[in-house]
């Protein structure tokens, strides 16, 4: 029998970005979204711990830049979360890495942060959580973009693993979202 993923929402979305985005862009994964290395991204053209600034789990580069960046909440889903991680993306600067030969490649003019935000522990009749979650990405965008940023544009998408296989609703809507800001 065939383990489990250790983190399967992870997987679905990485291999439904990866499915979906073709040349001239390219899919950077985390080893949890079924890469080989870590998505480090810094504040400026050095490369040192002292501006990096996150490790986020998916890229689509584009030939101008990091055109999207993608967080997967699985577990332990909290405003501070939330906001932390869009924060730390949206004041950073390059991906740097050895993949790319640790060339600088700064974000394009216009970023997309997405968020996926794991539904699965919840008991969808009795939460608040989805809710406080469309409240949080109102507010997200309402201070979009950040001066200085260039994440132009936030989305956070909800649902469990069931929801990004192939053919279903969240699948969709992510590709939609990231074909939507690839074609602008």
């Amino acid at each position: 029998m065939t383990p489990l993923p250790i983190h399967p929402l992870h997987q679905l979305v990485g291999e439904a970005v990866t499915d979906f985005v073709e040349a001239p862009f390219e899919v950077v994964l985390d080893s949890a979204c079924g890469g080989k290395q870590a998505v480090p991204l810094f504040s400026s053209e050095e490369k040192s711990k002292e501006v990096e600034y996150c490790n986020v789990d998916l890229l689509v580069l584009s030939p101008d830049g990091v055109k999207v960046i993608m967080e997967i909440e699985e577990a332990d889903i909290t405003p501070i979360q939330i906001c932390g991680k869009f924060l730390a993306s949206a004041l950073s600067r390059y991906f740097i890495h050895e993949r790319k030969q640790n060339a600088r490649i700064g974000m394009s003019d216009s970023a997309l942060f997405i968020q996926i935000l794991n539904t699965s522990g919840l008991k969808k009749d009795k939460t608040s959580k989805i809710q406080q979650w469309k409240n949080i990405e109102r507010s997200i965008q309402a201070a979009t973009p950040i001066k200085g940023s260039r994440i132009a544009h936030c989305k956070l998408l909800c649902g469990d693993a069931d929801d990004f296989v192939s053919g279903h609703t969240g699948r969709r809507e992510l590709i939609d979202c990231i074909q939507a800001h690839l074609t602008e």
